[in-house]
């Protein structure tokens, strides 16, 4: 019983840090734009910091599939919170978040600085989400979905909205599907699923202090999209897709091939 408070000590002591430091690195980037008065990609820094704060956190990421060598417009299941650091970890993207978050201390600005893109949720606010996701694919940003809406418990997928799919019809970008999935001991991980409602708090520490948890993720093949293709078809066969991955790596078969997440990629300054 003694390693789960220490578990949980060295880990939120190892988050602590990296939050810091990447808080240090985008004061850096900020600094050097306004001297050179050029403007510094973010991606590669959101990247690196995702990835340090995952492996900071104790998650082990396993990776099957090719990851995309061009702009896409991700779509995923969702569990987690976690999903978000994790695949930012994996490739490089923009995801969409509350407005709300801005406002959060220290989360909020580093979630500001690292490209989130913050939505007003309801009062018919679809389409000007959409608009503004296919402005960013446009400028060859990658931007992540979840197109489930919700948080499910991490043993099956549900239905896929298609509203905000339309946006890498606009942008001529590829649709790139996702699976994620939580496995503890060779199980579907009952700690991981973040849903209902559960608190961010409560549910960080009941994951610090537990064991690390192994994440499955497969990149399968892009999808392109026309304005031609029957929409709702093609948006099912992305969810099969996904929904087939995630069974593959409760049963194994998403293993064979796969390889673990090495360390975090070094960004570099560039225009």
């Amino acid at each position: 019983m003694l390693m789960r408070p220490l578990r949980l000590t060295s880990r939120l002591t190892l988050f602590g840090v990296a939050l810091l430091f990447c808080a240090a690195l985008a004061s850096v980037i900020t600094v050097f734009e306004t001297l050179t008065r050029r403007s510094v990609g973010r991606a590669p820094f959101a990247r690196f910091c995702f990835a340090l704060a995952s492996r900071c956190l104790g998650f082990r990421v396993t990776i099957r599939g090719q990851r995309p060598d061009t702009t896409a417009l991700i779509v995923s299941n969702h569990i987690s919170w976690s999903d978000i650091p994790i695949l930012g970890g994996v490739v490089p993207l923009r995801f969409l978040s509350k407005i709300e978050v801005r406002r959060w201390p220290v989360i909020g600005w580093l979630a500001e600085q690292a490209g989130t893109l913050f939505i007003r949720r309801g009062g018919g606010q679809a389409h000007a989400t959409r608009d503004q996701i296919t402005e960013t694919l446009r400028h060859g940003e990658s931007v992540l979905v979840f197109p489930e809406g919700t948080t499910t418990v991490g043993i099956t997928v549900l239905p896929f909205h298609s509203r905000l799919l339309a946006a890498a019809v606009s942008a001529g970008v590829p649709v790139q599907p996702i699976s994620i999935g939580y496995r503890r001991d060779q199980h579907p991980d009952p700690l991981a699923p973040f849903v209902g409602d559960d608190q961010f708090e409560k549910h960080l520490v009941r994951m610090l202090r537990e064991p690390a948890v192994q994440v499955d993720i497969i990149l399968h093949a892009p999808v392109y999209l026309t304005a031609d293709d029957d929409l709702p078809a093609k948006v099912q066969e992305l969810y099969a897709t996904v929904r087939q991955g995630l069974a593959d790596i409760h049963r194994g078969a998403g293993q064979p091939g796969a390889q673990p997440d090495g360390q975090p990629p070094r960004p570099h300054l560039g225009t």
